[in-house]
């Protein structure tokens, strides 16, 4: 059950960036009017495309806590792994996609490596 569970939920997160990309915000950025940060409206693009996708990097590090669980007891140090391979993931969205404006990727990354050095505590 929880395998099927772990399939569905990563499914989903790729249906929710697919198509949110396809159907929601191509459509959006092709609209006059998004706010201009930071000289243009670039920043703002940049901002709203990550702060979708980080939902499907949620999703599918749920999946694989699924997946860990479909196989055995999940100890705390695979749940703290798949933590701070989220907030690596996290971090890389802004990076990229705000070319490092967007500062929440520090934040990701500082807690990305919290996170690591905690687990073999």
């Amino acid at each position: 059950m929880l395998l099927i569970a772990a399939l569905l939920i990563f499914a989903t997160g790729c249906a929710h960036s697919y198509l949110g990309e396809r159907y929601i915000l191509m459509r959006l950025f092709k609209r006059d009017g998004l706010p201009k940060l930071f000289g243009g409206t670039a920043f703002t693009a940049g901002t709203l495309r990550f702060a979708w996708h980080i939902t499907t990097v949620a999703w599918w590090a749920f999946a694989l806590l699924l997946f860990f669980a479909s196989r055995g007891p999940l100890s705390s140090a695979m749940v703290l792994q798949v933590i701070a391979g989220a907030a690596v993931a996290s971090a890389a969205l802004p990076l990229f996609f705000t070319k490092g404006k967007h500062l929440s990727w520090v934040v990701f990354l500082l807690i990305a490596a919290l996170v690591f050095l905690s687990v073999g505590r």
